[in-house]
């Protein structure tokens, strides 16, 4: 399901992932919150389509203005346990990992994706970016599948 909502101009190109924070403190009292804050906090998203008819809208918060866009929930690529971790099967992230320098780090704790929550493996990637886990985890690269907007 593709919904209209507002973003930064220079974001604002077809493509483009973002995870949607919420309301930021430059929100309040804008005239455009109705169109900008629409969206689920924490979930991934893709911009479809960018409004061409549209004109650039003055913000608080972003400095080039805004841009109106078609967006739509977007598959966020994790690493979760090997253990099960299958196309069509429900996997949980393995849990937090205070290892920052890691380069598989952004897909254990993938922002878009929650831990404690299960969610359906759409693909499997394969192996993850790293060599070695130093939680001796074994991990596997998957793609959760988006989650539609309620």
């Amino acid at each position: 399901m593709t919904t209209v909502t507002l973003v930064g101009a220079r974001l604002a190109e077809t493509g483009e992932e973002f995870v949607y924070h919420g309301e930021a403190s430059g929100c309040s009292g804008c005239p455009y919150r109705d169109q900008c804050l629409n969206l689920t906090p924490g979930r991934r998203y893709r911009i479809t389509a960018v409004r061409e008819s549209g004109q650039t809208l003055d913000c608080a918060v972003h400095d080039g203005g805004v841009h109106a866009v078609e967006v739509e929930p977007a598959p966020v690529r994790v690493n979760v346990p090997t253990k099960g971790a299958f196309a069509g099967s429900k996997a949980e992230l393995a849990g937090p990992c205070p290892h920052t320098e890691c380069p598989s780090h952004p897909y254990c704790e993938p922002q878009g994706a929650e831990f404690d929550t299960e969610y359906r493996i759409t693909e499997v990637l394969g192996d993850p970016p790293h060599d070695y886990c130093m939680l001796d985890r074994d991990l596997t690269m998957v793609e959760f599948e988006a989650p539609e907007d309620a």
